[in-house]
């Protein structure tokens, strides 16, 4: 059985799509991923998704969004995409063993933010750790948070929480930042900030909440505390394309490369959400991506059934 589309991913980009595909008969297939829902199923507590002015939890927002793209016909897949083949029309792709075959695919496999792998940290997630500050520092007001790491997305996300935190203590590495010339200025005048050099975070500290952090200096080895309420992570995030490797274009850094509006590199083969976005990396700006790709498709989908 050859399908119309097949989306992988489930976030809110993957989501938006199966909607807009499914209300346009399309009878997508969704293949929901490893992390079915993605980032936004370890997101407590959503308050800049337009329609909610009391806020959302990340996990009630997704599963709302599933039920509606039920709602209109789409099917959904647990498991991940092992292998894709876009070298011809219908394309393939494996589940496990299972191969399904569509004359379109959407890819909306999303990012994953870069962690430090620490057991307290995922223990905290949610509870004061973080890794959008975006997201998230509107809870900090008025208190002490930390950030992790040294380059543009370290220090953007530390000036963005200054809004908020009464301090915030960027926590880096190395002994200067690798930020933009322009980013350090900015942090360096701004008084809220401090800068602890040459350390990394060996544990976040508190039961129920973020209480502080324990560092390590990377140059003596020697060991300290810093009480903080929250801790921001900013070194980085990576790219969900490694089952699309070698079949669509990515770029140095192996993000997608869109050619013409939401279309990849391969016709017929689109990409929505953060896995073609490491700028924005919202759900609000994934969602209306999704909404591209799938419109997007439909018109590919009509122009190359008449052609």
């Amino acid at each position: 059985m050859t399908r119309k589309v097949i989306i992988l991913g489930s976030g809110p980009a993957g989501l938006t799509a199966a909607v807009y595909a499914a209300r346009a008969d399309l009878e997508p297939l969704v293949i929901e991923g490893g992390e079915a829902g993605g980032q936004l199923m370890i997101t407590t507590e959503v308050e800049n998704y337009p329609g909610f002015p009391e806020g959302i939890g990340g996990p009630e927002l997704i599963e709302n969004m599933r039920r509606q793209a039920r709602r209109f016909g789409a099917e959904f897949i647990a498991g991940d995409a092992g292998k894709v083949d876009f070298s011809k029309s219908p394309f393939t792709v494996w589940v496990g063993d299972k191969s399904y075959s569509a004359l379109s695919v959407i890819v909306a496999t999303g990012a994953s933010a870069l962690f430090l792998g620490l057991e307290s940290e995922k223990r905290l997630m949610g509870h004061g750790v973080s890794a959008c500050a975006t997201c998230d520092a509107f809870f900090f007001r008025d208190k002490k948070v930390a950030v992790v790491g040294g380059g543009d997305t370290a220090v953007e996300e530390a000036l963005f929480i200054t809004k908020f935190a009464s301090s915030v203590a960027l926590i880096h590495r190395r002994d200067e930042l690798r930020a933009s010339r322009i980013m350090q200025e900015r942090a360096f005048a701004n008084k809220k900030i401090d800068f602890i050099w040459d350390s990394v975070v060996d544990e976040v500290l508190g039961e129920e909440s973020v209480t502080g952090v324990r560092l390590k200096n990377v140059k003596t080895g020697q060991l300290g505390e810093l009480e903080c309420e929250g801790l921001f992570i900013a070194i980085g995030h990576r790219p969900n394309t490694e089952v699309v490797r070698g079949e669509l274009e990515l770029d140095d850094n192996g993000w997608i490369v869109l050619k013409q509006r939401s279309m990849t590199s391969v016709p017929g083969v689109f990409a929505a959400g953060d896995v073609a976005d490491h700028f924005y990396q919202q759900a609000v700006t994934a969602a209306a991506s999704g909404c591209r790709a799938a419109i997007d498709t439909e018109k590919y989908l009509q122009e190359n059934e008449s052609a």
